[in-house]
């Protein structure tokens, strides 16, 4: 059967292949009632009202009202979001957050998907930077809780500072020693100790010392020995630990089963100023020339300097970036991946004709890759905003309770006003409203993006 028009004949399908009509005359696309599509999306929908909207309804409704939620508080609640102190720290924290981790995540994803497309075992380092996507926040958060620790012997990223520092610094040997009221030695000032009493060629000198447990001991210390006179006049001693393991040791007496101060530097002093410096062997046997007849002998701070142990990485200062660091560590893989895919679909002639023209590698990367990439870059940018402000797992496993306050966040906060001991669900809700309206306009930006791509 045809139909005239103005330019000629037109077909119209036989009736029994026409798609049915729908109420008022309109037809389906798909040929489904409306009825029945209705039924079927009715349990998703009942699904979405009760887990998405109720909650948002009923949480800017409690907004409202007060801790007990019987009184209406008006805007009480959201004003206390910007005057509470531990709240505004929440606050500036998540700012801190929504700049740094997305763009760190993604600039690193960028530089890994770029550097890693043309050697041959790329695929391989990808996976091992995609992995820890595979791993829990919570699990995440105990990992870099001891990679944090104070203790060099556990946390990782004090063992490595400690191990670096002590290359370039020289380490004090015996930490916390020090004499005894009956020892010949008395504080000097300054964390030294010094002689009470000037010392004379041919008297040999004894340094003791305790407060050094003997498992602290260096490894090639020797029982200590009383030194000889010398017979060219100079001064000559012994610098031990006066401690006997098991009890029976006499103090200022080398006892047989003591061991020398190893190591320890020995100063003589004069009116004021260092006439000579020595440092006493295995057994603590000390010599100093016979300038030093007449000084007194000092053992200078340095040999007590407590050692160097790393940076406090979970505390006030620095708990913000270490935890930002631990989200970085599992996100950039996903960077990467959704950056090496979107890689993979640029034109290769494009960045070939650029390198025929004599631009090098960074001018391609810079003027072709980068804006080619933008709409990839702009969508993993935008998604990791909306993660970061909803971050709770990490900062709550990671930060100690003694700096919590330091690296609260929103959705930390959240909880706590919800569920802590002081619990304010007005304040809570409150909360849960500011997020809400920080995450939408990200994601209506995402979703936007995706669509105008889906376009092209």
């Amino acid at each position: 059967m045809t139909t005239a028009t103005a330019g000629g004949a037109q077909a119209v399908p036989p009736a029994d292949k026409r798609p049915p009509e729908r109420a008022g005359g309109r037809r389906s696309v798909t040929g489904t009632r409306g009825a029945v599509a209705a039924v079927f999306l009715l349990p998703a929908l009942v699904l979405l009202g009760a887990l998405v909207l109720y909650p948002i309804g009923y949480s800017v409704y409690r907004s409202f009202f007060d801790q007990a939620g019987t009184g209406f508080a008006g805007l009480d609640n959201y004003t206390a979001l910007f005057t509470d102190d531990t709240i505004r720290t929440a606050v500036k924290n998540n700012a801190i957050w929504v700049v740094f981790a997305p763009t760190i995540s993604t600039a690193l994803g960028l530089i890994f998907a770029v550097l890693t497309e043309r050697i041959r075992w790329g695929t391989a380092f990808k996976l091992i930077v995609f992995m820890p996507m595979a791993i829990s926040m919570l699990a995440a958060g105990i990992i870099f809780r001891l990679v944090y620790d104070q203790a060099p012997e556990r946390g990782v990223a004090n063992a490595v500072v400690v191990g670096v520092h002590d290359t370039f610094a020289e380490s004090s040997g015996f930490p916390k020693a020090h004499p005894l009221p009956v020892h010949p030695l008395k504080a000097g000032g300054g964390g030294s100790f010094v002689t009470k009493e000037p010392v004379r060629a041919g008297e040999p000198v004894h340094l003791p010392l305790v407060g050094v447990a003997p498992a602290k001991m260096p490894g090639d210390a020797e029982p200590a020995k009383d030194p000889a006179p010398s017979p060219d006049g100079k001064i000559t001693g012994t610098a031990w630990l006066d401690f006997t393991r098991g009890g029976g040791g006499r103090p200022d007496v080398v006892d047989p089963k003591e061991l020398g101060l190893k190591g320890i530097t020995v100063e003589a002093v004069r009116d004021g100023k260092v006439v000579a410096t020595t440092t006493a062997g295995a057994d603590g046997v000390f010599t100093l020339p016979a300038s030093a007849d007449g000084a007194q002998l000092r053992l200078p701070a340095s040999n007590f300097r407590e050692p160097y142990n790393g940076v406090d990485w979970l505390g006030p200062a620095l708990v913000t970036p270490g935890i930002i660091g631990s989200y970085v560590w599992m996100w950039a893989g996903f960077a990467m991946v959704l950056i090496a895919a979107g890689l993979a679909g640029l034109p290769r002639e494009l960045l070939e004709a650029a390198r025929v023209d004599g631009a090098n590698e960074w001018q391609v990367f810079r003027r072709i890759t980068v804006p080619m990439l933008s709409p990839v870059l702009v969508v993993v940018l935008v998604t990791l905003m909306i993660n970061v402000l909803k971050v709770f797992d990490l900062v709550f496993i990671i930060a100690p309770g003694s700096s919590q306050d330091d690296a609260n966040v929103l959705a930390l906060q959240l909880y706590r006003s919800s569920f802590g001991t002081d619990a304010d669900l007005g304040v809570g809700s409150a909360i849960a409203v500011l997020l809400l309206l920080l995450v939408v306009p990200m994601m209506l930006v995402n979703i936007r993006r995706i669509r105008k791509e889906g376009r092209r």
